[in-house]
């Protein structure tokens, strides 16, 4: 029984610290994701609120195949997605915030654990 108890404790932190083999401190992008009043456009989950109908949900953002329908969600994309999202997709309807590359990182760390 204890082992069970440890393995989900294992589980559960490695699920909060983001995506594996990816340099970003989800804790701190939940921060951000405030500071940047993401929660405006979207409505995303752990966040008070956060309930924005102008962009998409962001429930299980994780676990999505794509970003925007068109780009492969992996961490380094949804990193470059946020910091300039009308480079990766010229015309799409989120703005370029002014994010810089390290916030972006961290952002998409505390995305990545919404499964």
């Amino acid at each position: 029984m204890i082992t069970v108890a440890l393995l989900a404790v294992a589980s559960a932190t490695c699920e909060a610290a983001g995506p594996d083999n990816f340099e970003g401190d989800a804790r701190r992008g939940k921060d951000l994701v405030k500071q940047y009043q993401c929660g405006v456009c979207h409505d995303i989950p752990g966040i008070s609120g956060a309930d924005g109908n102008v962009g998409p949900p962001l429930h299980r953002i994780g676990t999505r195949t794509y970003i925007a329908g068109y780009i492969w969600n992996s961490p380094d994309n949804m990193a470059d997605w946020i910091e300039d999202p009308q480079k990766a997709l010229p015309g799409n309807a989120m703005p370029r915030m002014g994010i810089p590359q390290k916030d972006a990182r961290d952002i998409a760390a505390f995305l990545y654990t919404l499964k």
